[in-house]
């Protein structure tokens, strides 16, 4: 058994060992930290929604939102869930996509294209496997047909806002706290909209904003994986 245990441990610090080190270096250790903490909770929320069971806090937390609700309020919200409504996402997306190849940054490039139809493609898929209702607890202001569970406003803001604020503050580090400012502050605001609308549960929202954060990690770590594979070429040649 002795023997056994030192055959272990030198495989340990011999095979496996400096593998995990470089990727944890490599990725970073808080980020995996909270990656495995963001698969555990979407885990627990998926399973409820499949289960149809209702969380508790979902309805409270809509109705006290609703108390704030005013004709000011109301246009605002309607000004701001519309930054992450399809045709300003997609509209956005083909002027950055147009901008970063016409500045050459053209991995850049095809990674954001990659993380833009993937988020879609996520959203669309998950919304159909889940087919959750959307609450109706008031008159709305606005009309959805989807399903609810992801919430595509939260996904989407994510992936979109927050992938950009990653790229353009690796392309302008100088101004990189504006950049990741300004996306904290619109995921933020357009989940809130959503939820002020009373279009989508708080789980909904949460959910669309973990899977989202799961995907823009694939795909921020793709770029650096490219990055670092045509730096080391270029060092080869």
């Amino acid at each position: 058994m002795q023997q056994y245990f030192r055959q272990l441990a030198k495989v340990w610090i011999q095979k496996i060992h400096p593998r995990v080190a470089s990727f944890v270096a490599f990725f970073g250790a808080v980020w995996l930290g909270i990656c495995v903490l963001t698969i555990y909770g979407l885990a627990e929320l998926s399973d409820g929604v499949l289960e149809q069971e209702a969380f508790s806090f979902d309805e409270s937390i809509l109705l006290s939102i609703h108390q704030l609700a005013n004709p000011w309020l109301d246009q605002l919200m309607l000004s701001i869930t519309r930054l992450g409504d399809p045709t300003i996402v997609v509209s956005l997306t083909v002027v950055v996509f147009g901008f970063l190849w016409w500045q050459r940054y053209y991995l850049e490039a095809k990674i954001f294209a990659l993380n833009a139809f993937g988020g879609a493609l996520l959203s669309y898929i998950l919304k159909l496997t889940f087919a959750k209702s959307r609450p109706q607890l008031w008159d709305q202001l606005i009309v959805e047909n989807t399903f609810s569970f992801p919430s595509g406003h939260g996904l989407g803001s994510m992936v979109l806002y927050g992938f950009l604020s990653y790229l353009f503050a690796t392309l302008y580090p100088r101004y990189a706290k504006t950049f990741y400012g300004i996306a904290v502050l619109l995921i933020t605001v357009i989940g809130f909209s959503r939820l002020y609308l009373g279009v989508h549960w708080p789980t909904d929202i949460l959910a669309g904003y973990g899977i989202g954060f799961l995907w823009i990690t694939v795909c921020i770590n793709l770029l650096r994986l490219q990055k670092r594979a045509k730096f080391v070429e270029r060092q080869q040649s």
